[in-house]
């Protein structure tokens, strides 16, 4: 998989110049902006980093997780969520022409793996939280036709297509779901980096989840291979969508901290060194003398070599982590 298959660097591009915008809107005025402290593993011992589009990112010295250090008003960052220039952009430029293709590159297997990996959970009840246009659960269906499904969804919008796929929907915000019947499995992709608070998102998982369920997410590696190359430079780095990058030592040590037993903390990425080298060959990105001498001499072998044992040795972008409740 490259990255063209699944994003338009041009689309990509011009995504971020309305992110950039709608930060630019909330620095106006940051007199709500607060300052907080790790949101791994709650430690003071913060080093400046860098500045990006106004925002200041701090990393932990402790666990070294990276994120958003002041930080705007939970109230304010919906909005942007909900309804905003760059989530317009992002929903009728950037995915939907994207989605089938995200479909067979992402989403099914995303849900071969979950169907292969939680057996136990076949008939049981699933919750995919930022549920989305509900690709994901769409294909779960289809390999447990058994199964209840439910799409966790504050968009007005899209929680009205996941319906229309006849996915049942509460339409919420995780942190605001009330009187909900207990889950056996909850999902949580390429969201976790957006949470304002982490720790009450992850209480409210831990409630609604069954004795023993399980908790499945994905998101960013701060420690990951073209983040650190990359840094402020990355377009994964982009405030105030992504606040958070953990890694996956600091996430074994929040989730642990807060009932849960974590069985697996991967990245299976496939992109990092694809992201690195598209901005070298076309943005003029200079990522570093040996990086550049592999992009202009190696062969491709080398290059998927590379990104094997990016992925293999946990050093990929990309995390994947698997808990249970205890």
């Amino acid at each position: 998989m490259k990255e063209e298959d699944i994003r338009k660097r041009s689309t990509l591009n011009r995504y971020l110049e309305l992110v950039r915008e709608d930060a630019a809107r909330l620095i106006r005025d940051a007199s709500g902006f607060h300052r907080t402290a790790c949101p791994a593993c709650g430690g003071n011992d913060l080093a400046r980093q860098f500045e990006k589009y106004g925002f200041q990112y701090e990393q932990c010295r402790v666990c070294e997780t990276l994120f958003v250090n002041p930080r705007p008003k939970y109230e304010d960052l919906m909005r942007i969520y909900i309804d905003s220039p760059s989530t317009r952009y992002w929903v009728t430029e950037f995915f939907l022409p994207m989605a089938e293709t995200r479909r067979e590159v992402i989403f099914k297997p995303r849900a071969q793996f979950v169907a292969e990996r939680f057996p136990e959970v076949r008939s049981g009840r699933t919750a995919d939280i930022g549920a989305g246009f509900g690709l994901f659960l769409e294909e779960l269906k289809i390999l447990w036709p058994g199964s209840d499904v439910v799409a966790i969804e504050p968009s007005v919008d899209m929680a009205g297509i996941c319906r229309s796929k006849g996915l049942t929907v509460i339409e919420e915000s995780l942190e605001d779901v009330r009187n909900a019947e207990g889950f056996d499995l909850m999902t949580a992709f390429e969201l976790f980096e957006h949470l304002h608070d982490p720790a009450p998102f992850v209480a409210k998982v831990h409630e609604l989840l069954r004795p023993g369920g399980f908790f499945f997410l994905t998101t960013l590696n701060g420690l990951g291979f073209d983040i650190q190359v990359l840094w402020e430079g990355s377009k994964s780095i982009f405030p105030p969508n992504h606040l958070n990058f953990f890694n996956p030592g600091s996430m074994v040590t929040f989730l642990e901290n807060r009932g849960f037993s974590v069985i697996e903390a991967a990245t299976p990425g496939q992109l990092d060194w694809d992201i690195v080298e598209g901005l070298y060959r076309n943005e003029g990105v200079d990522p570093g003398r040996f990086f550049s001498t592999i992009a202009r001499h190696g062969t491709e072998d080398a290059k998927r070599g590379f990104q094997e044992w990016i992925r293999r040795n946990n050093f990929s972008s990309h995390m994947r982590i698997i808990a249970r409740k205890v």
